[in-house]
C-alpha cells in the first residue's frame, strides 16, 4: 500500500508552500528566475576596503534591503594588514559555505526531508608566488578548495523518527 507524504508548511525554517509556489511561477515565466546582485566597494587604506550592498534585481523588479549591508575587508599583519576584518579569501570561503548550505536546506525542504543540523568546514590553498607574479606556473588565487559537510537528518523508518547522518536510502523519507 502506497503512503502519502505530507510536507509541513515550514520545514527546516523554509516556507515550503511559498517555495513550491515560487518554483511554479518560474516554470510558467522563466524570466522571473533572472537575478542581478550588486556590491559597491571603496578602498580605504592598504589592503582595507569597504563594500555596501543596498539592493538587487530579481523576480522582474528592483528590490532594496531594509538597511544596507556593510562588509569590511582587511588582511592579517603577516599579509601587511591590520586584521580588522576577514580577507577576500575568507569571504569567498564563507560565501561558498552559505551558498551550499542554503542549497542543501532548500532542496531538503522541497523533498520533505527534515534536517536537524548542517555543519561545514572549508579550506582553501593559496601560493603567494602566483599573486605576487614570482612564478608564472603558480595559479593566482586558490589552487584548491576542500569542503566537508556534516548533515544530520531525521529519518522515518517504520513509522518512527530517528536522528541519523545516514538514513540508508536514496530519497526522501
Amino acid at each position: 500500500m502506497a503512503t502519502t507524504k505530507t510536507i509541513p508548511t515550514r520545514l527546516n525554517g523554509v516556507a515550503v508552500d511559498e517555495l513550491m509556489s515560487t518554483v511554479n511561477h518560474i516554470q510558467q515565466s522563466p524570466t522571473l528566475a533572472k537575478f542581478q546582485f550588486r556590491v559597491r566597494n571603496q578602498w580605504i587604506d592598504g589592503p582595507r576596503s569597504e563594500s555596501v550592498i543596498g539592493g538587487f534585481y530579481g523576480a522582474g523588479q528592483e528590490h532594496t534591503h531594509s538597511e544596507p549591508f556593510v562588509l569590511n575587508a582587511d588582511e592579517p599583519p603577516v599579509l601587511l594588514g591590520q586584521d580588522t576584518a576577514p580577507n577576500a579569501g575568507e569571504y569567498l570561503l564563507h560565501t561558498l559555505a552559505v551558498c551550499m548550505t542554503g542549497t542543501i536546506v532548500y532542496h531538503a525542504a522541497a523533498r520533505g526531508i527534515e534536517i536537524e543540523e548542517v555543519e561545514s568546514s572549508l579550506e582553501g590553498d593559496i601560493d603567494l608566488q602566483g599573486f605576487l607574479g614570482l612564478d608564472e606556473t603558480v595559479r593566482n588565487g586558490f589552487q584548491g578548495i576542500r569542503v566537508n559537510f556534516k548533515i544530520a537528518v531525521f529519518c522515518r523508518l517504520r513509522h518512527t523518527y530517528q536522528r541519523s547522518t545516514d538514513c540508508g536510502y536514496g530519497g526522501a523519507p
